[in-house]
């Protein structure tokens, strides 16, 4: 796919150190196809060494943020001599590495979800580091109904929910409204219909005026510590924060807060 394609199902808009990244195929419910995998992986790579970008929104044209994979895409591959298994390897592949891409990405993200977000759309909002709704958005991972239990989903569900919620997610396959989803903890905040772009945007702006060496510092150190245990995670979180107390942003933050100033971030 060229470049001009690949621009046009990911729109990506810049401003005041927030980059924000749109869905663009509504007509076919935003799915995870390989074109849209390969736009997202493009786009995070590059932002990631875009120094300029301090905060990314993810958000998505249409009623439906994502309806996950493209199962006609998929199904197609049926027709290969190996019934397609290389094929669904490899896509699933693309997949978990986008999402790993936004957790390991210098900058927070944030989803700003409006309609409907299911199977991996909704791992697609879990991958995030935080998550807007508006109050009519629904999430779902439906995979059971069609006999495709949503696995990689469940990995991005299992780090935000606790056991039990996402288990029930997985289960039962149904409809999750954005105020049960904040209470279980997939998303942040419900705001009015219409409102999570903008309620998004402003929480970008907030960390946006932040030390950007910080944020990604504690943004690394909060995913490493996650996968640890209890001791090695204080050993790993004490050594970071040493670091990051010789660093120039802690020393400018600190001396500005005793100064009673604000504080000058280096870019």
């Amino acid at each position: 796919m060229n470049a001009h394609a690949k621009a046009q199902i990911l729109l990506r808009e810049d401003a005041d150190g927030i980059a924000t990244l749109t869905l663009n195929r509504p007509e076919a419910r935003n799915p995870l196809s390989e074109a849209m995998l390969a736009a997202l992986a493009e786009t995070l790579a590059a932002i990631a060494n875009d120094r300029s970008i301090r905060a990314v929104v993810l958000a998505a044209a249409g009623p439906v943020f994502s309806a996950g994979h493209d199962l006609k895409e998929m199904s197609a591959r049926r027709a290969d001599p190996d019934r397609g298994r290389a094929y669904f390897a490899d896509i699933l592949g693309r997949c978990s590495g986008a999402m790993q891409q936004i957790t390991a990405l210098p900058q927070p993200v944030i989803a700003a979800v409006e309609g409907t977000a299911t199977a991996a759309g909704c791992q697609l909002v879990a991958s995030c580091d935080l998550a807007v709704a508006g109050e009519a958005a629904r999430f779902c991972t439906p995979g059971v109904h069609i006999g495709l239990f949503c696995s990689t989903p469940m990995v991005a569900l299992s780090r935000n929910l606790s056991a039990k919620h996402a288990m029930e997610m997985l289960l039962l396959g149904e409809m999750v409204p954005a105020q049960e989803a904040a209470r279980m903890g997939l998303v942040n905040r419900v705001v009015p219909a219409g409102e999570a772009l903008d309620e998004a945007r402003r929480l970008a702006a907030v960390i946006a005026s932040k030390s950007a060496a910080t944020v990604k510092v504690g943004k690394r150190a909060f995913y490493e510590q996650r996968e640890m245990g209890l001791k090695a995670a204080y050993d790993n979180a004490s050594a970071v924060m040493v670091e990051n107390m010789l660093a120039r942003g802690a020393e400018e933050g600190i001396g500005a807060f005793m100064e009673k100033r604000q504080p000058v971030w280096e870019s």
